[in-house]
């Protein structure tokens, strides 16, 4: 379980395509300090395993793909010396600054509008319907990780207000529009569709 609250922004190193994984990499100088190998750690959002640490000071974070994940996030559009958002698990005894986020994606979407307005940011995202039927506005969703509130839902689309410190210290920062996003939609909603959904 994730809260949405991104650690750092980490530079890809490797990405290699297999024919029943993929491997990827990423340079982290923060999260790589508590982690060991079999930890789960959220990479833009999507909770993967750590199967191994190497260079200096054991920075480098190694992990394999499965091809169903490699498919279904935005992953797949990474190449070395792009950022991506890292997250370790809460913890226990944790605080919940952002939502509940499970690191488990629900679809990909499209930046249409990523702009500076005063001295925020405005983000405008296509999702697909499997994200949009849960948007509310004033919930959560989480972008690449990030948790975020949703400030308009649009007919097609929903907006975010970020501010310059999440902008700054994510990889929003090297985001433009048409990029690809991972989303996932607040679990609560997830959950009163099941309670209330006629059987």
């Amino acid at each position: 379980m994730f809260t949405g609250i991104v650690e750092e922004a980490a530079t890809v190193t490797h990405v290699q395509e297999g024919k029943e994984s993929i491997e990827f990499a990423v340079d982290s100088k923060v999260c790589a300090k508590a982690l060991k190998i079999g930890d789960s750690l959220a990479v833009n959002g999507c909770c993967l395993t750590v199967v191994n640490r190497s260079g200096l000071a054991k920075r480098i974070i190694h992990f394999d793909l499965l091809l169903e994940t490699w498919k279904r996030t935005n992953l797949q559009f990474m190449h070395p010396g792009s950022l991506v958002n890292l997250e370790r698990p809460l913890a226990a005894n944790g605080r919940l600054d952002g939502h509940f986020v499970t690191g488990h994606i629900d679809g990909i979407g499209s930046i249409l509008r990523w702009e500076q307005s005063g001295k925020d940011w405005v983000l405008e995202v296509f999702p697909p319907e499997e994200v949009m039927r849960y948007l509310v506005p004033k919930g959560s969703v989480a972008v690449d990780g990030i948790s975020l509130t949703v400030a308009e839902v649009r007919k097609k689309s929903f907006v975010a207000w970020i501010i310059p410190h999440t902008r700054d210290h994510t990889a929003m920062s090297a985001r433009t529009v048409s990029d690809a996003v991972n989303l996932e939609a607040d679990i609560l909603g997830k959950y009163v569709e099941k309670f209330v959904k006629p059987r």
